[in-house]
């Protein structure tokens, strides 16, 4: 009565998700031995990137840390006209050889878009080295086992979105406290992103961390919430005492996001290690001189490290009551003083290597007179 071995139970046990492609993989490749890899790409609607996420090619991992405009792909977009998966059984004579995915030597490729209450999600990569190898019996198994993968990316991914639209929301209607404009947010997020991908092979981040640094860095200053209107809006120099109580914020950050987590049961959201670590660390320093433990060096957690450059980087280049908008230059050359000494230099020389996509950035979240 009990002798059936349910060979897909996987998706139902707490396997971080890449583990779970990667078994939902080798389940897979035993049917189909010419499946060489799944891989998913997330959509971030906002910058109109399609961003590498997961995938199950074990040591050979090409398409890693990479990003592009979906906009400046036909053949994707055509996939979302159709709103249709595809199917591709001679990538050479589809893209040709200058093609990105032909470096990786693929033959044949399937790909399903995913999409959560109508609204694109992302897509969802089935890639052989052969060529001709998907059939109808073949696209039977992937089109179930791909909406199953699907629903497992929007089930984690979506509790994380939740989760940060629910402080963007409060944080909004706080909005007159102007401690963050959504422009700020977006903006040091993205470049958070940007330097995670950069720093990523050093510090051996995949891009599903890569991932959640982006989405978790809006939450860095969310324990200022806590923080009196007094001292956070006050327009001269904060007494010791106010600043004392001004550098409070980071650890009320971790008590809320943990009461956050608790009401909204996601305890055991993946990465949470990182939300915290973000919202506690960031304003540590490499010399110690930082709070609020005054950690030093390599007792800094990698992804406070990345949001501090990234935060302090766009609170230079924006204009305040209080202050003038810094050059990109000029805002550089700081980073580089303090490079050892407050800010780590790789993340430093990340940020600063990529010029072309922070101008972009800054002109897609440029604030106006409101801001």
């Amino acid at each position: 009565m009990y002798d059936h071995q349910d060979e897909f139970s996987v998706l139902n046990s707490g396997l971080p998700l890449p583990d779970k492609i990667r078994s939902v993989h080798h389940l897979l490749k035993q049917r189909f031995p010419f499946l060489d890899r799944i891989a998913v790409a997330v959509y971030d609607a906002k910058t109109d990137l399609l961003k590498t996420y997961v995938h199950s090619s074990g040591e050979d991992q090409p398409l890693t840390l990479h990003d592009a405009v979906l906009s400046d792909s036909g053949s994707l977009q055509e996939i979302l006209k159709k709103g249709r998966p595809r199917v591709l059984n001679d990538l050479d004579e589809f893209y040709g050889t200058s093609a990105r995915i032909t470096s990786v030597r693929y033959g044949a490729s399937y790909t399903l878009p995913m999409y959560l209450n109508d609204v694109f999600f992302g897509f969802l990569f089935f890639n052989s080295y052969q060529k001709k190898v998907f059939d109808d019996t073949s696209l039977h198994y992937l089109d179930m086992l791909g909406h199953l993968l699907s629903l497992l990316v929007i089930h984690e991914l979506s509790h994380t979105r939740t989760l940060l639209a629910t402080v963007r929301t409060a944080t909004d209607m706080a909005q007159h406290r102007d401690f963050e404009t959504g422009a700020h947010l977006d903006r040091m997020a993205n470049y958070a992103r940007l330097v995670a991908r950069e720093v990523a092979p050093k510090f051996k981040l995949s891009d599903e961390i890569v991932e959640h640094i982006f989405l978790f860095s809006p939450l860095h200053d969310i324990g200022k919430i806590g923080i009196p209107d007094t001292i956070l809006l006050k327009p001269a120099k904060l007494t010791d005492a106010e600043f004392e109580m001004m550098k409070t914020h980071a650890t009320k950050g971790t008590e809320i996001i943990d009461r956050m987590l608790e009401n909204f049961g996601l305890t055991s959201l993946r990465h949470v290690d990182v939300l915290r670590n973000i919202a506690l660390y960031h304003h540590e320093a490499l010399n110690g001189s930082g709070y609020p433990y005054g950690l030093v060096g390599e007792g800094i957690p990698v992804e406070a490290k990345i949001v501090a450059v990234a935060d302090v980087f766009d609170a230079l280049t924006s204009a305040r009551p209080y202050k003038e908008a810094w050059s990109n230059q000029r805002a550089f050359e700081l980073l580089l003083n303090l490079a050892g000494e407050k800010f780590d230099p790789d993340c430093v020389a990340a940020l600063i290597s990529c010029r072309e996509q922070i101008e972009a950035i800054q002109r897609r979240f440029h604030e106006d007179e409101m801001g």
